[in-house]
């Protein structure tokens, strides 16, 4: 890592619980993932050299700043402030991107400095409760070293990891750069994962909503399918943004060759965005069919209703007039009247149910 500093470090105050109003640059944590000790998993590599070790001790970090080679660190729990500030302020990164490291809410985004690069993204993936989970990452890219801060263990850089641990591909070869390129590269890739297993849900939901057999729960799954398709969206659009900022960025810190690849990671962030607008419009189009859907059965109840009601109207006439028992009525002292009414109604029932049918409403 470079070994030039500034005279004058910039130091960060620590805060450590969360409050309104705090002054810029104070760094104070709002998630919710919670680690006692502050995990290091570093990385050391060159195209002939290769060392990994884990760690809970910062300080650790601190003999790679003079490394000839790359060096991967990547910090694992975001709780304890005063672990984020004193390597931030060995790296001597600015007290606002130390703040916008702990603010898990921050919006994916791409700043430049003169020694570094600073990248916040979101990583989503689905848990094996199949529900979305959406974490905090921010990236700082320097000459000869990446730095990477996650909310807690587990992420989508296996993959990546094991690339650099066997020597696969180029990426023990080049710099900096493309660890960082490869970094967004896996994320990126792994949204596609993830709106492979959403497409899949909404095929499910796809086949209860028309199915034979109705789920009473089925609204509330839509409601949480378009949550989850909101959170992507919120993640993938501003890293739309980002990557196609930092494919235009003039910095000396990224080499042309890689400027080449982070073009065509511009180009499947562009794919995956497409297919969350896609399934967006999927699931909005769901609601409303299965609005249109309740709709039509309620539709052919009062159909029902009212064809009987139609139908009993004129019965119920017949039957209201012969019911008022005047004396001056001729035809209650006829003696068939009653079989005279009673094959009157059946032939107005008939007459009602054919007339309905040559009208195609039954």
């Amino acid at each position: 890592m470079s070994a030039k500093r500034r005279k004058k470090q910039q130091t960060t105050k620590i805060q450590p619980k969360r409050a309104k109003n705090l002054s810029p640059g104070t760094v104070s944590y709002t998630g919710k993932k919670t680690i006692t000790n502050t995990q290091l998993d570093i990385i050391d590599y060159s195209k002939e050299h290769y060392n990994r070790f884990e760690t809970h001790a910062i300080e650790d970090a601190f003999k790679y700043e003079d490394s000839t080679h790359i060096t991967w660190i990547n910090v694992n729990g975001l709780s304890n402030a005063d672990d984020i500030i004193t390597l931030g302020n060995h790296f001597e990164l600015h007290p606002l991107i130390q703040e916008d490291i702990v603010t898990t809410n921050q919006r994916p985004k791409i700043d430049e400095y003169e020694e570094y690069l600073f990248i916040v993204f979101k990583m989503l993936h689905y848990d094996d409760n199949e529900l979305l989970t959406n974490e905090h990452v921010s990236m700082v890219m320097g000459k000869d070293y990446v730095l990477t801060f996650q909310e807690a263990e587990g992420d989508v850089f296996g993959d990546l990891r094991e690339r650099l641990e066997h020597g696969k591909g180029r990426i023990r070869g080049v710099g900096a750069d493309y660890l960082m390129f490869a970094i967004l590269d896996a994320v990126v890739d792994n949204y596609f994962t993830v709106i492979d297993f959403l497409s899949n849900k909404l095929e499910l939901l796809e086949d209860k909503l028309f199915g034979d057999k109705e789920d009473p729960n089925i609204t509330e799954d839509i409601q949480e399918l378009k949550k989850e398709i909101l959170k992507i969206r919120k993640a993938v659009v501003p890293l739309r943004e980002v990557i196609n900022r930092l494919e235009k960025i003039e910095t000396p810190l990224i080499e042309e060759r890689t400027n080449k690849y982070i073009r065509d990671l511009y180009d499947h962030i562009i794919q995956v965005n497409e297919s969350v607008e896609i399934y967006r419009d999927m699931i909005w189009g769901l609601m409303d069919m299965y609005m249109t859907t309740i709709s039509n059965k309620m539709n052919e109840v009062m159909k029902v209703l009212t064809i009987m009601a139609s139908i009993f109207i004129p019965l119920t006439f017949l039957a209201g007039i012969y019911g008022m028992n005047f004396k001056n009525m001729p035809e209650l002292d006829f003696k068939y009247g009653y079989y005279y009414l009673l094959g009157s109604m059946v032939l107005v029932f008939f007459a009602m149910i054919w007339y309905f049918k040559r009208k195609k409403w039954l």
